[in-house]
């Protein structure tokens, strides 16, 4: 059910802007949970500072953002580097049983998460069976 509800987009289906801004990007990695009421997304994004993150939901796509700021001075003379910096970004296509009013996120030590509620209509529920 949770495919249905959140899918990646396809490279030929997100739309391309321009960036402003050099440097790399790179797509954070998400874990998605799903519960009787809702989907929550956990995106690894570190680097990224709390003011540096954006989350914006339009038009049924859902897009996360973190810039990073450099570590250490442009002129910096590294005897060994490993550590790529660069921004995030990733989207996402979500399904009509999202609650898009209700979405909610927070940003806690490199990690943000997504609470993505089920519409009512959508969630599970048990009925009660009569008997004569």
């Amino acid at each position: 059910m949770t495919t249905q509800m959140l899918e990646q987009s396809a490279p030929a289906d997100v739309v391309r802007t321009e960036r402003t801004r050099g440097g790399r990007c790179y797509q954070p990695n998400v874990d998605i949970l799903e519960s009787p009421g809702e989907l929550t997304l956990y995106a690894d994004m570190p680097g990224v500072r709390s003011g540096g993150v954006d989350v914006r939901f339009e038009n049924g796509t859902l897009t996360l953002c973190g810039k990073v700021e450099p570590r250490q001075k442009e002129d910096t003379n590294f005897l060994l580097r490993e550590y790529g910096i660069g921004d995030f970004h990733r989207t996402f296509q979500v399904s009509e049983v999202i609650d898009a009013a209700r979405i909610t996120a927070e940003f806690v030590d490199g990690v943000l998460i997504v609470h993505l509620p089920k519409v009512e209509a959508a969630r599970p529920r048990r009925i009660a069976v009569k008997t004569n």
